[in-house]
């Protein structure tokens, strides 16, 4: 049997007026705008400030003026998919009311969670209508609407543990990720609806700002996980006919996305990506770096010119952002031009390397190799170099 907390002794319990806060506190919680009532009821009991904030910093509730300094406690709880970050809560309470803060912040955890379960049963019903959109149905009635529809997707940058228990909290965890990115945009007064599908939460809604409500929902799903989160998000598409066309979009922009937290929206992606991912490029890949291989340099060479490809102004400013002499860096450039056989003022050659460094799957330079582009001022043949 597990031990228990410890707990107020009788006489603490019996004294005047514990048993109305007990009640109190719990009417609020169970209250159709849990937050907003506790919030008030704070507010007029220590005649401070309360401020309840969703964990993407959104305000949910606040109520009062400050009576005291501020006091942030973040409002958290462990589930199968590890810890939770629900939101925050802050009081500036008189002092004599310091002692309220740990209780107070234990009903304001309910209170999201109560609010989080009431959301629940609504995405339910979303889930039906967006799963059924996704699917190829029509929508309700027959015909299309002319609202501007966006759509979203994400995944978690690493797979599920193995075996069932890992798959089983994997699953829970994307149902929790639908369920804060639809809270995200309930509080924002954006009609949403979301679902889980294929290992991917997915979410439409109507936009009013499709940019910033793409780079808010990646920040409020992150907040609430301690996972890393990607996230694809669809162009504007015009009426729910169009949702399956936005749902491909959305998960073309995932595919995109190469950081484990990270989010790419359909029209900033790279144009290139899905042949840059596809493997069509492993030739090309491989007889570069085989060229390049020959210098037996120990990758010098080939991080210089990676360096040089992304680096668009003059070589001396390149040369001190490598920390190495500015005839070191035109050296190492003849030399890939030698050994690649063209010039790096032809343009069709800078493409081809491009694709080459850029293809999805290629080695890449290993840490050492990496290091040896700064690793010396001067190479053994420096000094013959213009």
């Amino acid at each position: 049997m597990p031990d228990l907390p410890n707990l107020p002794s009788p006489e603490t319990l019996a004294l005047p007026g514990v048993a109305a806060l007990l009640t109190a506190l719990r009417k609020a919680v169970a209250s159709a705008q849990p937050e907003r009532e506790l919030t008030t009821l704070f507010a007029r009991l220590t005649g401070g400030f309360a401020e309840i904030r969703a964990s993407w910093g959104d305000v949910v509730a606040s109520a009062g003026r400050p009576a005291g300094p501020p006091i942030t406690v973040r409002l958290s709880h462990g589930d199968a998919s590890g810890e939770r970050h629900v939101g925050t809560l802050t009081l500036a309470v008189p002092e004599a009311w310091a002692a309220l803060v740990l209780v107070a912040a234990e009903y304001a955890l309910l209170a999201r969670l109560q609010a989080a379960a009431a959301g629940a049963a609504r995405r339910r019903v979303g889930e039906r209508t967006l799963d059924a959109l996704l699917s190829g149905a029509r929508p309700e009635g027959g015909t299309a609407d002319s609202e501007p529809v966006v759509v979203a997707v994400a995944a978690f940058a690493r797979p599920p543990a193995p075996g069932s228990a890992g798959r089983t909290a994997h699953a829970h965890a994307l149902d929790v990720l639908a369920a804060v990115g639809e809270g995200y945009f309930l509080e924002r007064g954006l009609t949403a609806h979301s679902t889980v599908r294929a290992g991917r939460a997915v979410w439409l809604w109507h936009p009013l700002q499709p940019e910033r409500e793409a780079r808010d929902l990646h920040a409020a799903l992150t907040a609430s996980t301690a996972q890393d989160v990607r996230l694809g998000v669809s162009g504007t598409h015009i009426g729910l006919l169009s949702v399956r066309d936005a749902e491909r979009e959305a998960r073309h922009a995932l595919a995109a996305t190469r950081e484990e937290r990270a989010f790419t929206t359909y029209h900033t992606m790279d144009p290139l990506y899905a042949l840059l991912a596809g493997g069509a490029l492993s030739t090309l890949r491989d007889q570069v770096q085989a060229r390049l291989a020959v210098l037996e340099d120990g990758g010098r060479v080939e991080a210089t010119l990676r360096a040089y490809l992304a680096f668009s102004g003059p070589l001396p400013d390149l040369a001190r952002r490598l920390n190495i002499h500015v005839n070191t860096l035109r050296y190492r450039l003849r030399r890939a031009e030698e050994v690649l056989g063209g010039s790096l003022r032809d343009p069709a050659l800078v493409a081809r390397l491009y694709l080459a460094f850029e293809a999805e799957g290629e080695s890449g330079l290993d840490t050492a190799a990496a290091d040896q582009v700064s690793a010396s001022v001067w190479d053994p043949c420096t000094g013959c170099a213009g």
